[in-house]
């Protein structure tokens, strides 16, 4: 059985969390405040937290930061009204594994809690990441379409590594930047990002103009489309 530790002030929306995730595979906790969750996590171990940002005795991503800081690795969803890209890269940058903006559809909450469910954190890479056609080896630096060879510079691996292996999950341009061009993102010109997205779909889709895996998500940033079949 899975647990779930559910930080929400909100009555209400606490509740209604609570119907919609209520399943015979789940425990699922609620605490109001921060305090409340604090002493549930000291407790028990929990195989997923969704938070609340803003809550009646302090912020979420205070509180984030410091379980990250403890070695406290439980997957965290964000709930957040803040919709900005400066706010959810913020909530990342923190810590979080995902997050989710209010208002939102319960279904959606339930497939990215089931997608962080899901997920093997225990498992170490091993050889290449196969997906619909694409195989992708990082450690080798070989890159195929289709069986066909796909020649990537250092950026574009970068890039792409960061986008497969979030795949399904929206990453706000300001972050890939950051993580792409580390260290220097204050000197990088605002298009080299998109060059670098363009540069990718040209020798990965298809249909470049038409990408099918690596979307843009207008006004937060890219994401590499899931539902490929896996091997």
């Amino acid at each position: 059985m899975k647990s779930i530790l559910i930080v929400e002030d909100d009555r209400a929306l606490g509740d209604g969390l609570c119907l919609a995730l209520k399943d015979p595979a789940l425990e699922l906790t609620l605490c109001r405040t921060l305090s409340a969750a604090r002493s549930a996590l000291e407790a028990g171990g929990f195989d997923l937290l969704i938070l609340d940002v803003n809550l009646p005795d302090g912020n979420g991503l205070d509180f984030l930061r410091r379980l990250r800081a403890g070695a406290n690795s439980v997957p965290v969803i964000l709930l957040t009204a803040n919709d900005m890209e400066t706010d959810i890269v913020a909530g990342l940058e923190s810590g979080a594994d995902d997050y989710v903006t209010k208002p939102f559809s319960l279904a959606v909450l339930r497939a990215r809690v089931n997608a962080q469910l899901r997920r093997d954190r225990g498992a170490v890479p091993s050889g290449p990441l196969v997906l619909d056609g694409f195989s992708f080896d990082f450690e080798r630096m070989e890159f195929r379409r289709d069986g066909r060879s796909v020649d990537l510079s250092k950026t574009e691996q970068k890039l792409l590594r960061i986008l497969v292996e979030n795949r399904g999950r929206t990453l706000p341009r300001e972050l890939l930047v950051d993580r792409v061009w580390t260290g220097g993102a204050e000197y990088v010109d605002e298009n080299a990002l998109s060059v670098t997205v363009k540069r990718l779909r040209g020798k990965l889709e298809e249909t470049p103009s038409k990408p099918r895996y690596l979307k843009t998500v207008y006004g937060i940033g890219y994401t590499w489309t899931t539902g490929e079949k896996e091997g």
